[in-house]
């Protein structure tokens, strides 16, 4: 389940949760492994972080459901 986080215009703070779905999840992942593709491109060694980064987005959806994929989603690794 996700959550967001907002202030009112009167500065309380409201956090709402959502239910994510599978496709939800997988248009989040997409862009992320398309903007890491090029560090895994053949003439350049990728880092062990960004090996398991990149396994742990296209591993996301073996969770049991779309609400636990996302409580789980890998963070990036620093640049």
């Amino acid at each position: 389940m996700r959550t967001h986080t907002h202030r009112a215009l009167d500065g309380t703070l409201t956090t709402t949760k959502f239910d994510m779905s599978w496709d939800q999840i997988r248009r989040l992942r997409q862009p992320l492994l398309e903007e890491s593709d090029w560090r895994a491109v053949k003439d350049r060694v990728l880092p062990n972080e960004w090996k398991e980064y990149r396994q742990a987005l296209r591993d996301i959806t073996a969770h049991p459901d779309a609400n636990t994929a996302a409580d789980n989603w890998p963070v990036m690794p620093d640049e």
